[in-house]
């Protein structure tokens, strides 16, 4: 039998919420501003997200709001912005008197800032809303940027996670890659983490980067089980419209990206899988594999996606708050200008129904492997199997997945590539979208 070679074509490929971001608009903004002033209907988790969207360098792979051009007194008066921002939220009826459960430093690159301007982002947010309930507090680390104080700053604010993004360990696949960091600064990185007492560390690594080969990545895989994290995430690389890889592909006329196949980056991350689990690892997700499933958690992913609030603070954050979804300015100086004038910087939202949020958790859990029936009935009044009969059953044939009496179960090719097979769940109008 002839085996199709998919290459890989721009555009995005990671489902990551529903309906699909083209979707939302900003004439549903008055909408969020609703459930902003009156009490929460349900007392739903609550987390923060906070986006540090500063860089030493901007990977050619990344397609997030990042900035590599900015002084030190433009972030500063970032950081000014989103604690400024947190403060319009922190008197608002919907919270509820709820705190935080979880929180998440993301970018860019939350180590990038320096300890000092870290601890005054943290002492000012906790004042406003204190975290001390959280049960989670992850934090995004470029290794390149991990010195013995900034380390042990990171430890003080409360950081539970760590997560070091290696993404490969050789030089020449990450300078041609537009990674900051090299491979000698990964190990010391690693060190100084371990030593500063972090209980759950997680490496990052990314399958399919440009130059990357068969042993190169056997290598990786190889390298960061010696390291033993807690656990291990595992993208497949994806060339979405707005990388310098696409940029570069649009003046060569290249119409598929110059990284690997998607049959090879799904036969990659199996192998990674099927290694982990000879390491004693259990594969979590279609992303993720953990040493100890009892211990190691990950309350961001696990709570966002069964329905959470999370309230994302800095320019093209995401939230999502008692059931409408919403983004903040994309803009640099417009969502500085917005919070300087005592305005929530929102640009575009959106209140699917009742059936979209169902199909939203459905389709965020099947990425775990696995989707619990009973969960759906209780808070849906759904059965999974009737509501989703034909593209189950679809699947079942084509071995992606197996239905059960409790739910339904991907298996390990189905998991593989869960991501291609999320929008035979979508409604038909969402099917050809752009997820963007």
């Amino acid at each position: 039998m002839t085996v199709v070679e998919e290459r890989t074509q721009a555009g995005n490929y990671f489902v990551s919420n529903y309906p699909p971001y083209s979707f939302w608009n900003a004439s549903q903004v008055a909408d969020a501003h609703g459930v902003f002033d009156r009490a929460p209907a349900r007392q739903s988790p609550l987390g923060l997200y906070v986006h540090i969207p500063f860089c030493r360098k901007r990977c050619h792979f990344c397609y997030f709001k990042v900035y590599t051009d900015k002084n030190a007194a433009e972030v500063e008066s970032y950081l000014d912005a989103v604690i400024a921002e947190l403060a319009l939220y922190a008197g608002k009826p919907f919270l509820g008197g709820r705190k935080p459960e979880f929180l998440y430093f993301g970018g860019g690159t939350p180590s990038y800032i320096s300890t000092s301007q870290l601890n005054r982002l943290a002492d000012s947010m906790q004042r406003l809303l204190p975290w001390t309930e959280a049960r989670e507090i992850a934090f995004e680390c470029e290794p390149g940027t991990l010195t013995d104080a900034k380390i042990q700053a990171i430890k003080a604010i409360g950081v539970t996670r760590l997560s070091l993004g290696i993404e490969n360990f050789d030089d020449a696949i990450l300078k041609a890659n537009g990674r900051a960091h090299t491979s000698r600064e990964i190990g010391p990185a690693y060190e100084r983490a371990r030593s500063c007492g972090f209980d759950q560390i997680n490496i990052d690594l990314i399958a399919g980067m440009i130059g990357e080969t068969e042993e190169n990545w056997r290598d990786c895989v190889a390298r960061t089980i010696a390291m033993a994290p807690e656990s291990v995430t595992i993208y497949q690389m994806e060339v979405p419209y707005n990388t310098t890889i696409f940029q570069g592909m649009k003046v060569s006329g290249e119409s598929a990206a110059p990284v690997a196949s998607w049959n090879t980056k799904r036969r990659w991350v199996g192998y990674a899988f099927s290694e982990f689990e000879k390491a004693g690892y259990t594969v979590g997700s279609a992303y993720t594999a953990v040493k100890d499933p009892s211990r190691t958690k990950f309350l961001y992913r696990d709570l966002l996606w069964q329905g959470a609030d999370m309230i994302g603070l800095g320019v093209a954050s995401f939230s999502h708050a008692q059931g409408t979804h919403f983004q903040n300015e994309h803009d640099f100086e417009t969502y500085r200008e917005t919070v300087r004038q005592g305005r929530l910087p929102l640009l575009r939202a959106l209140t699917p129904s009742e059936e979209e949020r169902m199909i939203r958790e459905f389709v965020l859990q099947m990425k775990l492997g696995r989707v619990r029936k009973p969960y759906f009935e209780d808070k849906f009044g759904v059965d999974l199997h009737l509501r989703f009969e034909e593209p189950l059953r679809k699947l079942e044939r084509e071995g992606m997945l197996a239905l059960e009496p409790e739910g339904v179960r991907l298996t390990r090719e189905g998991l593989m590539q869960v991501d291609r097979l999320l929008p035979e769940f979508f409604r038909p109008e969402h099917r050809v979208a752009r997820r963007v």
